[in-house]
């Protein structure tokens, strides 16, 4: 496909979605301050953001809320405590995790709710749960996605499959989630080519998730933004689960639309995630995560080796390797 756009023009049909608080609940069990949060949603309401991810829609049956931040749980009240009638142009997301929502207890009409849309997060495989949680939500009122997780896990046909069926449904965006970080720029293209012909054939935008093992979370998103996608997932200075996200600060400078603004990125990142790190919240780029990245691997083990604040890495990378073995 040919490229969409230049270095120095701007493409109206871009939205820049924040999944600070979602993905970087990950790294906190969600354990951010109220003044955190309010902070971030006046950020992103200065920084000309579209949309703003608060967190989960978990089911409360499922997960022990001692162990978790709000954000995990994403009531409604809750949001309205931050954004009151969010009299704004930002737009308020929220994930629900295929398998881990009670979608039917939890989420109510939209005319009911501060938020504008549902993100659904599935693997190949249970697809047709997450078409059930899209169609319930259309019909509350929301705008709906369908993030395909571990995409570099999937063959061609079962991906091409998956995209048909999706297609066909009532969803209004795809998004190409690198989960694992492991995908290169190249590859990033044929997927976006895949992804954008369904997009064309069914109506449908297409958006990226990525992250950074590998640090191309950045170059694989605007890789993928150049070819025609639309909805770019982010978070300020890359917070996020293990190696994190595309850099908000990051996204923003290259970005040519004037409503994007950076400097109100960087102040909150003076304020609050400087005060994080200093707390001792660990995530971003770093070899344990890298090495699952090149080898295609859930980041879990680099997690649990991060934790134990290990430096054998190259025992680690052989215990990665032989677990690719067999």
């Amino acid at each position: 496909m040919l490229k969409k756009g230049d270095l120095v023009s701007f493409r109206p049909d871009i939205k820049v979605l924040d999944c600070t608080m979602r993905d970087g609940g990950l790294v906190n069990n969600f354990q951010f301050t109220d003044d955190f949060v309010r902070d971030l949603y006046k950020m992103n309401i200065k920084a000309g953001i579209d949309y703003m991810e608060f967190g989960y829609k978990a089911d409360r049956e499922m997960f022990d809320e001692s162990k978790f931040g709000k954000w995990k749980f994403c009531s409604d009240d809750d949001i309205r405590a931050i954004v009151g009638d969010n009299d704004t142009d930002l737009k308020i997301s929220v994930m629900a995790d295929v398998g881990r929502t009670d979608f039917k207890r939890d989420i109510v009409d939209k005319s009911n709710s501060p938020i504008d849309m549902v993100r659904v997060a599935t693997y190949i495989h249970t697809i047709p749960s997450a078409l059930e949680i899209v169609e319930y939500c259309k019909k509350k009122g929301y705008e709906t996605t369908i993030n395909i997780m571990a995409v570099s896990k999937s063959n061609d046909s079962d991906l091409d499959d998956a995209l048909e069926i999706i297609g066909h449904s009532c969803v209004d965006a795809v998004y190409i989630v690198d989960s694992y970080g492991s995908l290169y720029p190249e590859q990033m293209r044929r997927l976006a080519s895949k992804y954008l012909e369904c997009g064309e054939k069914y109506g449908k935008i297409i958006g990226i998730h990525a992250h950074n093992n590998q640090q191309l979370a950045f170059a694989n998103t605007i890789e993928t933004l150049t070819m025609g996608v639309s909805y770019l997932d982010s978070t300020v200075s890359s917070l996020g689960r293990g190696a994190g996200n595309c850099p908000t600060e990051l996204l923003l400078g290259f970005l040519k639309n004037p409503k994007y603004h950076i400097t109100p990125v960087l102040r909150f990142i003076e304020k609050h995630i400087n005060k994080l790190k200093e707390e001792g919240v660990v995530w971003g780029y770093d070899i344990p995560y890298l090495l699952t990245g090149r080898l295609n691997q859930h980041p879990r083990d680099a997690i649990q080796f991060t934790t134990d604040k290990r430096t054998d890495y190259a025992d680690f990378y052989q215990h990665l390797y032989d677990k690719d073995s067999f």
